[in-house]
């Protein structure tokens, strides 16, 4: 596997990714892609066998993002790291992809000094495997909200960076 930084090039297969896991995540376009690729902080995919199997989208705050969640961070906290999106291909879940995602991003926040890492996740419907894989990087829910227009309930969490870096 190979991790490494975004680009457009990369489009096609995370915007494939994205479609397969709409059930957990909002649709995304090639222009909003686009227009969040060029905001983020933290843009990786992880390859294997030349193919894009996995990617994350990072935003910082004050980033003009319309999404609820974000904003919920964003009316409370002065700085963090927002995870947007984290999608692992069916081929690599549970081997370690996203673990070595999350690894980069706690690195990225801690060379950055930021001080919080932020998402959420589904509880309702439930996400019990995401559940479980924010717990181990140390995430703690500071509150819920509806999302998708009222047909989710999602647990808003915060990791702090130094809680994994060492």
């Amino acid at each position: 596997m190979i991790l490494r930084a975004a680009d457009p090039a990369d489009f096609s297969a995370i915007l494939a990714l994205n479609e397969e896991s709409e059930s957990f995540l909002s649709p995304l376009s090639r222009s909003q892609l686009l227009v969040l690729h060029e905001k983020a902080a933290l843009h990786l995919v992880v390859e294997q066998a030349g193919q894009v199997r996995a990617f994350l989208l990072a935003l910082r705050e004050h980033v003009a993002y319309d999404s609820v969640n974000y904003q919920w961070f964003e009316n409370r906290y002065p700085a963090f790291l927002y995870i947007d999106r984290v999608v692992v291909s069916r081929t690599l879940q549970a081997k370690g992809t996203g673990s070595l995602m999350y690894k980069e991003i706690f690195a990225h926040a801690e060379q950055y000094e930021v001080p919080l890492i932020t998402c959420e996740y589904d509880i309702d419907p439930p996400n019990l495997s995401s559940a479980r894989f924010h717990t181990k990087f140390g995430f703690r829910e500071v509150g819920r909200q509806s999302a998708g227009n009222g047909k989710k309930q999602v647990s808003l969490q915060v990791a702090e960076t130094k809680a994994l870096v060492r």
